[in-house]
C-alpha cells in the first residue's frame, strides 16, 4: 500500500468524544502485538500471526507509517486505524490504475461493542476529508464479517462490487465526499 502523499506527518492527535488518534509510540508495542496475534481480530483477515514471531520481529515502535493512527482510550491503545493508497494490483478499483484511499481498522476484542470503531473511523475519515478534499475513500471486507458490514453502512459506504478472494466473498464499497460525483 502506498502512503497518502501527506507532507506534514504526523498531525497533532485527532480527538473525538472518547478517543485520541495519534502516531504509534514505543509504549504501544505490547498492545499492538496483542492486536496482531489475536485470532478473534484476524478471524476475517487470514488468521493471526504467531505471537513469538511478532515478539521477535516487531520494531520498537510498530505501525509507524503515514496514515496509521493508534486508537487511544483513557491512555491505553485499543486499536489501529489506517488510511493508505490502494495498490493498483488489487482485485477491484474505482479507477483502472487504482490509487484510491482505503480505510482499514483493527480493535482489540475487549474494545468491541462500545462504538469505538465507528468513532475512530469517522474521526479518521474527517481528517482525510480535510487533507484530500473531494477524494473518495474505499473499504473492503468479507461479507461474512457482519459487524464490519454494518459499520461500513453507518459510515456512509455504499457497495460497488462483490468478488471472491481468499476463499471468501469480499465486499468493496466507497464513501463519496459530499458534493462529489458518484463515479
Amino acid at each position: 500500500m502506498a502512503d497518502l502523499g501527506v507532507a506534514d506527518w504526523p498531525p497533532e492527535p485527532l480527538l473525538s468524544e472518547r478517543l485520541a488518534l495519534r502516531e504509534t509510540e514505543a509504549r504501544d508495542r505490547a498492545a499492538l502485538i496483542d492486536l496482531l496475534a489475536s485470532p478473534e481480530v484476524h478471524a476475517y483477515l487470514g488468521g493471526a500471526r504467531p505471537r513469538d514471531e511478532l515478539e521477535r520481529d516487531a520494531p520498537e515502535v510498530p505501525g509507524r507509517h503515514v496514515g496509521t493512527f493508534a486508537i487511544e482510550r483513557a491512555g491505553s491503545l485499543i486499536g489501529m486505524v489506517h488510511l493508505s493508497r490502494r495498490d493498483g494490483g488489487r482485485a477491484v478499483h474505482l479507477r483502472p490504475e487504482g490509487g484510491e484511499v482505503e480505510l482499514g481498522y483493527l480493535l482489540l476484542p475487549e474494545a468491541w461493542g462500545f462504538g469505538y470503531a465507528e468513532e475512530a473511523c469517522a474521526t479518521a475519515l474527517a481528517w482525510v476529508d480535510s487533507i484530500l478534499p473531494g477524494e473518495p475513500v474505499v473499504l473492503c471486507t468479507q461479507t461474512a464479517n457482519e459487524r464490519s458490514m454494518r459499520l461500513a453502512e453507518r459510515l456512509g459506504f455504499v457497495e460497488v462490487e462483490r468478488f471472491e478472494a481468499f476463499d471468501a466473498e469480499q465486499w468493496f464499497g466507497v464513501r463519496w465526499p459530499s458534493g462529489a460525483q458518484t463515479g
